[in-house]
């Protein structure tokens, strides 16, 4: 079986910091991606981040390039999202999804097969 567990979501001011983990095992695929995505209420979902585990160097979305940035924890078998100088407009679930193929990219919803439950981000004023 696969499991998908996001941690590390929570409530922060406005130009702060937050670590997003994603711990993704089981048998879903050689060389597929993991990655991050968010959907605030009433909007789309949208791709933030994706990495192959094996790789050494990820993707982030070009409106996030320089505050947030992805990386392979090896030693825990994760992938971290860190995101910094927060925006009211980070709020959102943020979902990690696991089995990505890479097609034009990586940060294509429609590309992932196995999603975790979410870790809620909130980003007060």
């Amino acid at each position: 079986q696969v499991q998908v567990v996001e941690s590390g979501g929570g409530s922060v001011q406005a130009g702060g910091s937050l670590r997003l983990s994603c711990a993704a095992s089981g048998n879903f695929g050689f060389n597929t991606y993991i990655g991050w995505f968010r959907q605030a209420p009433g909007k789309e979902r949208e791709g933030v981040a994706c990495m192959a585990p094996t790789s050494v160097a990820g993707h982030v979305a070009d409106s996030l390039k320089g505050r947030f940035t992805v990386s392979i924890d090896k030693a825990n078998n994760t992938l971290l999202l860190e995101m910094t100088s927060l925006k009211h407009e980070d709020t959102a679930m943020y979902y990690c999804a696991a089995g990505g193929r890479y097609n034009y990219g990586c940060l294509r919803d429609e590309l992932y097969t196995y999603w975790g439950q979410g870790t809620q981000v909130t980003v007060s004023s």
